[in-house]
């Protein structure tokens, strides 16, 4: 193949997720040619979960220095030209930058549970959820706890803005992802004017040498110009040269807006669910919802129209951990098990356990859960004596268990405010074993669940799909009418409707669950005291 591939008429795009660094290149028709990956995790030091800006840098050259060796591998050519970049990242957190471009302090990611005092006083003086993990909650704590680098702050951004500035040079972000850093006017697709000016006079007595929107970026929404690849950008990604500057990119965006592209969610009554290290629902709002919820995040398309986001911080990152103990135990016996035939086998056999578990119950609490109230995690598993303790109920119960939270804030889409999405489009690795999570999934939601044929590609096709219609997209088309009949109206899926049984199951389950939140939140409090004792 290959002399055929015109460089130009590729688009690049690249996602730094909780647990992966993927880079994915697309052709004219939106196929994935070529890809990159890098396997990193964060890192929990003195508190904070984090992940040093030195493996970020090391992750992406590695990861884009597979995706041109695979490119070369495939064409015969040194990638040097595609037609457009895309960035995107793992939404919210803290990136907090002085004069010189340095980090102030460790980046916070959005698994940090430290900033509730600021975003319940955030939330009330707004009159509009702020989450733990936004970028405004945890500037707001630093500055409630007098922390020192606060003065010193010149420009906050997320991880998707910090690299696309690297990159060119513009201080900029998707609407998307800056509506995880603060609210979004969506009439006006920018930061609300009126919640900045609350903020300045929220801190007006500190003196500090900033106001607000001096240290934010400037707010983009899918399609516009959001600067090209510099010299030195482009020696970031490729040390070895062969990349050219100059190339477009499109306005960086998170992990949820990439997700919501590559599910085509993004017009209204739409929906889809992301599962992985952490899982969201989120279902795009023909208006604004009633009242103020904690539990529901008021975040935006990357076109900039407004999404109510149910997030749970937990799902596969403790279910990971039992299925490695399970290949250490085969191991014992002289089994050799690959990864992912573990999972697939492991997965199946949980459609295989009883709809409520057994009476079994876990929480896969790494870190701490918002909408369940839990600021610190604890991993937990217990059972009573006369539960029915088998393989199938125990990973029956792990992914269900991972759905729980979850459910909780979507009760409050669906009985109080009457939202109700026909279809959830599901992608993420939860899905990654066929027909398993996603039936697990439209049973604990009671909707039905898609999962596209390429739901596998997830984000780092999202971020892509993005930067084609930077590349792409007619005069006054705008991002649903791209995806609709452009990218997706001739791609298959499969659909799986809720079963009434595991439906009724999964009620018995998630009841027990919440009663059993007491003695996850005494053995998260338990372990963090030994901790720090």
């Amino acid at each position: 193949m290959t002399d055929s591939i015109q460089q130009a008429q590729t688009v690049l795009g690249i996602e730094l997720g909780s647990t992966r660094i993927k880079a994915v290149l697309i052709d004219a028709g939106h196929r994935p040619i070529a890809s990159g990956e890098y396997d990193w995790e964060n890192r929990m030091e003195k508190g904070v979960w984090t992940y040093h800006l030195e493996d970020v840098w090391e992750g992406l050259r590695t990861c884009y220095g597979r995706l041109a060796e695979n490119f070369r591998a495939l064409s015969g050519q040194t990638l040097t030209r595609p037609g457009a970049i895309g960035i995107s990242a793992m939404m919210h957190g803290y990136l907090a930058l002085g004069e010189d471009g340095a980090l102030l302090t460790p980046f916070r990611t959005w698994r940090n549970t430290m900033t509730g005092p600021a975003a319940r006083a955030l939330t009330a003086e707004f009159a509009f959820n702020i989450p733990e993990r936004w970028s405004i909650a945890h500037l707001y704590q630093s500055i409630l706890g007098g922390e020192e680098h606060v003065p010193a702050i010149r420009y906050m951004t997320t991880l998707s803005g910090y690299v696309h500035w690297m990159l060119t040079g513009r201080r900029v972000l998707g609407v998307g992802d800056a509506s995880g850093m603060f609210p979004i006017d969506s009439a006006l697709r920018d930061f609300d004017a009126g919640m900045i000016a609350r903020f300045d006079g929220l801190i007006a007595g500190r003196n500090y040498p900033w106001k607000l929107r001096d240290i934010l970026p400037q707010v983009l929404t899918a399609g516009e110009e959001a600067g090209t690849l510099s010299p030195q950008g482009a020696r970031l990604l490729d040390p070895s040269g062969g990349l050219c500057a100059g190339i477009p990119l499109c306005p960086p965006e998170g992990d949820a807006g990439t997700g919501m592209t590559a599910t085509n969610s993004v017009l209204p009554l739409t929906g889809n669910v992301s599962a992985g290290t952490s899982v969201f629902a989120m279902a795009v709002l023909e208006k604004g919802l009633s009242q103020v919820y904690p539990e529901i995040d008021l975040v935006t398309t990357p076109a900039g129209d407004p999404v109510a986001m149910s997030h749970a911080n937990n799902c596969t990152s403790d279910i990971n951990a039992w299925v490695s103990l399970f290949g250490e135990a085969a191991a014992l016996l002289g089994v050799s098990a690959e990864p992912g035939r573990l999972f697939s086998a492991l997965f199946r056999e949980a459609l295989k356990g009883d709809a409520d578990c057994g009476g079994l119950m876990t929480y896969g609490y790494l870190s701490g859960e918002g909408i369940t109230g839990l600021e610190e995690g604890c991993p937990l598993f217990f059972r009573t004596p006369d539960s029915r303790f088998t393989l199938a109920n125990f990973m029956r119960a792990q992914l269900l268990s991972a759905l729980c939270a979850l459910r909780i804030g979507m009760n409050i889409l669906t009985d109080r405010e009457g939202i109700r999405v026909k279809v959830l489009m599901g992608h993420g690795g939860f899905f990654k074993t066929p027909g398993v999570g996603q039936q697990l999934m439209a049973d604990a939601m009671e909707t039905p669940v898609s999962c596209l044929e390429t739901a596998g590609e997830g984000g780092p096709w999202g971020i892509a799909l993005l930067a084609a219609y930077l590349l792409r997209r007619r005069e006054g088309e705008s991002l649903g009418e791209y995806l609709e009949t452009r990218v997706f109206s001739h791609i298959q899926g499969t659909l799986l409707e809720p079963s009434p049984e595991s439906v009724r199951g999964f009620r018995t389950f998630l009841a027990r669950y919440e009663q059993g939140l007491e003695a996850e939140r005494v053995a998260a409090a338990a372990a963090h005291a030994e901790a720090q004792a």
